[in-house]
């Protein structure tokens, strides 16, 4: 493969998106995907206790539940968009079936994007959402332990952090009337994420990660080589450790923003921790739209696995085929 023409990070990062299967995919235009006729929708919560709409997340409930009324486990979406655009809407697709099914509730999120503050706002944010959702679960029907995080790109950068940096004081952040309350999470899925901001390029990309203008530069306030300290404390690998929750990520192979090693380097730092880890790649996959059906399959037995207590199966991670057809001619 050549070398691809490098350029500056905004432009090619707002493409920054998602689709599994029958996950649904996030639209170009914005528009909300629609939601099952199962699922009941209450928009516009703040979480953080001021009236940014940045701060607030939508809840997507079942209208006829499973589990004879126990509380329901909560997938919690976070979008993507290079941390510059973007919003939670872009989690009715990835929530609509798994929440109109009545196995779950879902949540999804806005967050302050790097435009109106730089990190830690980001992660400040989520931790406060996760907070709130764990103090109303009663008053929801929710299940406060078991709240599983998903996002794509920079979404998946922040559900990694989610998943790595439990306990750690100066990235926790006392937003909200709920700061007593714990932002750990139950497990991850990690679709295409940054991890390691320092080793962001590639000879295989299209973005030059170290320009002033990539979407991480942007993110921590500088470009990332000239702050080398900012850009590892926003980095999820910095804080792996044995006791983060179990991780899924899924990553294309010939992503073109964001290279796969960041997925790998990952990985292999969860798994040298001795953190549950399965890892795969999709071979052919670009920057998400892989609309291959094994990558929301992966998904949901992942999430049946940790939230739901379900079997797992043959959850270990490897590659996901382009077609199966075409096995035995695609590279190991």
């Amino acid at each position: 493969m050549g070398q691809m023409r490098r350029c500056s990070g905004l432009v090619p990062f707002v493409l920054l998106g998602w689709a599994a299967g029958g996950f649904g995919q996030e639209p170009a235009n914005d528009a909300p995907a629609p939601l099952p006729e199962g699922v009941r929708l209450e928009k516009d919560i703040p979480y953080a206790g001021t009236k940014n709409p940045r701060q607030t997340l939508d809840l997507l409930l079942p209208k006829n539940a499973t589990g004879a009324g126990k509380p329901l486990p909560v997938v919690v979406y976070i979008h993507g968009g290079a941390f510059r655009s973007g919003n939670k809407t872009m989690g009715y697709g990835p929530l609509g079936p798994l929440v109109g099914a009545g196995e779950y509730a879902g949540a999804t999120i806005n967050y302050r994007l790097s435009g109106e503050a730089t990190w830690p706002a980001q992660v400040h944010d989520v931790k406060a959402a996760i907070r709130w959702i764990r103090a109303n679960a009663a008053k929801y029907g929710l299940d406060a332990d078991r709240i599983a995080v998903m996002g794509s790109s920079a979404g998946g950068h922040l559900a990694a952090m989610l998943g790595t940096s439990g306990g750690v004081a100066e990235l926790e952040g006392q937003l909200g009337p709920h700061a007593g309350a714990s932002s750990r999470v139950r497990c991850v899925v990690d679709l295409f994420g940054p991890s390691d901001l320092l080793t962001m390029n590639d000879p295989h990309i299209r973005i030059d990660h170290n320009a002033p203008d990539s979407p991480e530069s942007l993110l921590i306030g500088g470009a990332i080589q000239e702050h080398k300290e900012a850009a590892r404390a926003a980095s999820p690998i910095t804080y792996v450790g044995r006791d983060d929750a179990p991780f899924l990520i899924i990553h294309g192979d010939e992503d073109p923003l964001v290279p796969i090693s960041q997925s790998e380097r990952l990985a292999n730092a969860l798994k040298a921790a001795g953190v549950p880890c399965a890892f795969y790649r999709v071979l052919g996959g670009e920057h998400g739209h892989f609309r291959r059906p094994e990558v929301a399959r992966r998904i949901k037995q992942f999430l049946d696995k940790h939230l739901r207590d379900q079997p797992a199966g043959d959850l270990t991670g490897g590659d996901i085929l382009r077609d199966t057809s075409k096995a035995k001619t695609r590279r190991p």
